[in-house]
């Protein structure tokens, strides 16, 4: 075995102890959900959070802990969950659907939120761009407004150039007789 082998190998070896307390600290991620705590979709979610945190090497009871509260469609406890989740000092908290985000933003402008997915984070305020959001919310969003603009150029090219329709892959009368058809 060579020196710089050896020398590499027992650095490992020291720093991985090291490595192994450091990603020991228990995480806490609040989750904000709008909906009932017995809708399966809204459980699936929780699930499908927390089994992807634990591949990505973090599990609840060993170094991660979820508080998920769940509003029931209230206003009035939504805010309070709010409220709830900010005082507890979470490392992040992830926002469901429907007004969970903007209920977090008036409560608070320093712990990270991640939007599940939202309609429309520029136009709703919660981000200054999806490019570069800004402030202390980021996350998901199922359509991108300035897309829509170049679909429709997209269409309109593919208008022009072909006159293809249906499944059959049969030529259009006008497409056939411009191939010499």
């Amino acid at each position: 075995m060579r020196r710089r082998e050896f020398i590499a190998g027992l650095g490992g070896a020291v720093a991985m102890p090291l490595r192994a307390f450091a990603q020991e600290r228990e995480r806490r991620i609040g989750v904000l959900m709008y909906a009932t705590a017995d809708e399966p979709d809204s459980q699936a979610r929780i699930t499908a959070l927390a089994q992807g945190l634990q591949e990505a090497g973090w599990a609840v009871g060993r170094n991660l802990r979820i508080d998920t509260r769940w509003s029931s469609g209230d206003l009035a406890r939504l805010r309070k969950d709010a409220e709830a989740l900010v005082a507890a000092q979470p490392d992040v908290i992830v926002s469901g659907i429907g007004p969970t985000t903007s209920t977090l933003q008036q409560v608070t402008n320093t712990i990270p939120i991640v939007m599940a997915q939202a309609v429309d984070p520029v136009g709703s305020g919660f981000v200054r761009s999806i490019a570069r959001p800004g402030g202390n919310i980021t996350g998901f969003t199922q359509f991108e407004f300035t897309l829509a603009a170049k679909w429709l150029e997209l269409l309109r090219r593919s208008r022009r150039t072909s006159s293809v329709s249906g499944s059959s892959g049969k030529q259009s009368g006008r497409l056939a007789s411009r191939n010499g058809r």
